[in-house]
């Protein structure tokens, strides 16, 4: 005889909940096991005179709950063996929310066990009822004990389930507090169905785990957002945005642009981003890093009204790379340090561009040709180092930095002196690359440093009320000192 389990489900409430055919199961069944005893229903299955086991104990031997089920299910498939045929009943319904359930369907893929499923009334029938869901509007359902703010949908229903207590209130509260305003209004909803033990209760989001509202009932309901604002921290409301600027109705300007007529307002954005760091200004970052946003969204915008891509290609491409390029994250390589990470990403890249028939011709090609003329000279440089072309130390670059300078004040004329200036700088560049210090970072941070002590002259200046060309250079020389003892 096949070993079979038999899992029904008890309904979401006392006996009025507990369908006919359960009922009859239950009666005749040999040998029946709870999942838990702590069910409306099972005080009614006692004065009837049902027999029963219980696995109350297994939550008592195991703190967490994956254990607690994987132990249930693995002491079911040993009943089977002895009995042939078990019933086992859990709250609810079988299919909803039950991990015992799935434990040992999967079981039975792998084994000549079978497991046999008979429903039973979910908390949803009558979740739906009492707050009145119509589910067909959109609903989620989540688990509160692994809740995670990237699964929410505010658009939608959200019921939250398995809020025992106000630990994992706590918890839910966090998690619904990056998606939602603090004093947005949830509801807990305990025994819903059940007239003798029913309770809902409506609380602003930042009060959900202040009082004991919590069973093994209870339940709490997100209704969906209604207002827009709400909906501004959601990634895909912005893209909704930009495509509104882009469509028929949207601002003249967006729709008139292009990948090419956008191009500096990438570099500029970027720029002002670097400048927000180099200040220390996390305000001024946040915002800054959204206008990088914005063009990243408005050339995936424009990709989509051309049909060449869109936003999620770009973040599919990017996953696929990230997880690509990171082998001793998402794979099996294990790394040392950091420099070697840093050679495992080049190797990948390099058989990239193999892969896609793109093998440079040139050690140094792959340098954009778009990088400041600065930048540009740092990066070809660290790309000869990699096969050796560099010097055995920092003080053979310091030699010769010091030698083009000579050069530099030794040069006849204007050819000359913008021939030497060139090396100069290029030695300069090299020598950034052995002190590990990015040239455009330097030269971003001594240029913000001029202005700011340039503007401190032009102020003391004014508040003498003349201009700074009135003033003296040993007069601004001393302020200058001054700046540069403020900042």
């Amino acid at each position: 005889m096949k070993q079979t389990i038999t899992i029904v489900g008890l309904g979401f409430g006392d006996e009025t909940s507990l369908n006919l055919g359960t009922w009859n199961l239950l009666q005749n069944a040999p040998v029946i096991w709870l999942r838990t005893e702590k069910h409306p229903v099972v005080d009614w299955m006692k004065n009837q005179g049902v027999p029963f086991h219980s696995f109350d104990r297994v939550y008592e031997e195991h703190h967490q709950f994956d254990k607690v089920y994987e132990e249930i299910a693995f002491q079911l498939l040993g009943l089977a063996k002895e009995h042939q045929q078990v019933v086992y009943a859990v709250p609810g319904h079988p299919m909803v929310a039950e991990r015992t359930v799935q434990i040992l369907l999967k079981e039975q893929t792998e084994s000549e066990m079978e497991v046999e499923i008979i429903g039973g009334g979910s908390f949803l029938d009558a979740a739906f009822a009492r707050l009145q869901i119509d589910p067909i509007e959109g609903f989620q359902m989540v688990d509160g004990n692994d809740l995670q703010a990237p699964q929410l949908n505010p658009r939608m229903h959200i019921l939250i389930g398995q809020v025992y207590d106000r630990l994992i209130a706590s918890d839910v509260k966090l998690s619904l507090m990056e998606v939602y305003p603090a004093d947005y209004n949830v509801i807990i909803g305990t025994a819903l169905g059940i007239p003798s033990l029913e309770k809902i209760v409506e609380v602003p989001l930042y009060e959900l785990d202040h009082a004991d509202l919590f069973t093994d009932l209870s339940t709490v309901y997100v209704p969906p957002v209604l207002q827009e604002s709400s909906l501004y921290r959601q990634f895909d409301y912005l893209v909704e945005v930009i495509e509104t600027l882009r469509g028929p109705d949207g601002c003249p300007w967006d729709r008139k642009q292009t990948h090419e007529s956008l191009r500096p307002y990438l570099v500029e954005e970027a720029y002002e981003a670097i400048e927000a760091i180099n200040n220390g200004d996390e305000d001024s970052l946040a915002d800054e890093l959204g206008d990088v946003l914005l063009q990243v969204l408005l050339h995936a915008q424009i990709g989509r009204d051309e049909g060449t891509f869109d936003i999620r290609d770009v973040i599919e491409n990017l996953t696929e790379k990230m997880i690509r390029r990171h082998p001793h994250v998402f794979g099996e390589t294990e790394v040392t340090d950091s420099d070697q990470v840093i050679s495992n990403w080049q190797e990948i890249k390099k058989q990239e561009r193999g892969e896609y028939g793109q093998e440079d011709e040139s050690i140094l090609s792959g340098v954009p040709k778009e990088y400041p003329t600065l930048l540009k000279s740092f990066e070809m440089q660290k790309k000869a180092a990699k096969i050796g072309f560099d010097w055995d130390s920092v003080e053979g670059v310091l030699a010769k930095v010091r030698e083009e300078l000579a050069e530099v004040a030794q040069a006849q004329n204007q050819v000359e002196r913008e021939e030497e200036l060139g090396d100069l700088l290029f030695a300069i560049g090299s020598l950034a690359r052995w002190l590990k210090v990015d040239p455009e970072q330097a030269l971003i941070r001594a240029n913000q440093k001029f202005l700011y002590r340039f503007s401190y002259l032009e102020e003391k200046a004014n508040e003498l009320g003349k201009s700074i060309q009135e003033i003296s250079m040993e007069q601004l020389d001393s302020w200058w000192d001054e700046a540069k003892n403020v900042r």
